[in-house]
């Protein structure tokens, strides 16, 4: 843990992935604390979610060992947010070249170059679940079975390399954001899909299971968080609160105007058909709508506990309905869902 206060200097603080849902968020709470930035992004990123942004932008790849060095060159923290987030992953090196290679390398650069500390945002993904659906917490057991997927997996193996890192000197403290939703999901990650879909009734049916669901920027809070109060090598969940799929479409399809969808399908029979959806996903270059990954996710509640940076952070995550409004806010913004259908709401928060 650092003793010193920490205020911001001239040194800029990195932000990877800073063109990404979270990464934006993270840095706008940076800027608004005063803190110089550093925005690295891939050259090909959407670069909607920097405008306004203040800072240096710098063109990085986390497969680019130079540019990483370039990147950490001068720099007094690094929040290091970038990752691939994909649910189907036609070819999983790629996803773990960028997740554990591309994280360990930046991580080393940073170390090498002074950085005086790292946030790493890691998963709930890289985290155990409960066997009887009881909110998971930081000490939760792993076994291999929480690791459905490519992703999960490829996270777990990042935080494993990353806490090795640390007991190896590197001041790091490592983050568990769970599902974030809010305003500029442009790509949109997988659950920003579920809340389009939700938004324009798009979403008939659904297969039950349980999630943690938690607003974009008290994410990116909990990261600034992590800087002041984090411990060296420890994790904190980033989450909010813990409801069932049904809750969660039915709340955004009633705040976007719509039915909530009414029908549960079971998941054995769909297996075949998300078989087939994922083949012809690999032949057209699409994401398919379901696979057998996801529904093997949908059999274990992933409910977790915040309590832990709750009480060591001062980390305060406000209710999930104030997520889902804000998001349906952008995606009007944004022109995805008309004005016209949003309903009177009646869950107002501040």
């Amino acid at each position: 843990m650092m003793t010193a206060p920490i205020l911001p200097d001239a040194r800029p603080t990195l932000v990877t992935g800073a063109s990404g849902f979270i990464g934006a968020a993270v840095a706008r709470a940076l800027a608004r604390r005063g803190f110089p930035l550093r925005l690295m992004h891939r050259r090909t990123s959407d670069p909607t979610n920097l405008a306004g942004l203040p800072g240096e932008r710098i063109v990085g790849d986390l497969t680019d060992p130079d540019s990483l060095e370039r990147a950490v060159e001068g720099c007094r923290f690094v929040f290091h947010v970038a990752a691939d987030y994909r649910l189907f992953v036609p070819d999983p090196a790629a996803m773990q070249r960028v997740n554990i290679g591309g994280t360990t390398a930046l991580l080393r650069a940073a170390q090498a170059a002074g950085v005086e500390r790292v946030i790493y945002t890691s998963s709930v993904a890289a985290l155990g679940l409960t066997r009887e659906g009881s909110p998971a917490d930081e000490t939760t057991p792993h076994v291999a079975a929480d690791h459905v997927g490519t992703y999960k997996q490829s996270k777990y193996a990042a935080e494993i390399a990353v806490k090795n890192l640390a007991a190896g000197g590197l001041d790091v403290v490592l983050v568990n954001p769970s599902t974030p939703i809010g305003p500029g999901d442009l790509k949109p990650t997988p659950t920003g899909r579920m809340v389009r879909d939700a938004a324009r009734g798009r979403m008939p049916a659904y297969v039950d299971t349980g999630m943690n669901i938690v607003h974009v920027d008290d994410v990116a809070e909990g990261h600034i968080l992590a800087l002041l109060q984090g411990r060296t090598g420890e994790s904190y969940i980033l989450g909010g609160e813990n409801l069932m799929l049904s809750d969660i479409v039915g709340m955004i399809a009633t705040m976007a105007g719509r039915s909530p969808p009414r029908v549960k399908l079971p998941i054995a029979p769909l297996m075949p058909i998300a078989a087939v959806m994922e083949f012809w996903a690999k032949r057209t270059g699409t994401d398919p709508l379901m696979t057998r990954d996801m529904l093997r996710m949908a059999r274990r509640l992933m409910f977790f506990s915040s309590a832990k940076a709750i009480a060591a952070l001062g980390y305060a995550p406000r209710p999930a309905a104030v997520a889902v409004r804000d998001a349906i806010d952008d995606l009007v913004r944004r022109g995805v869902i008309a004005q016209d259908r949003i309903a009177a709401r009646v869950v107002e928060t501040a």
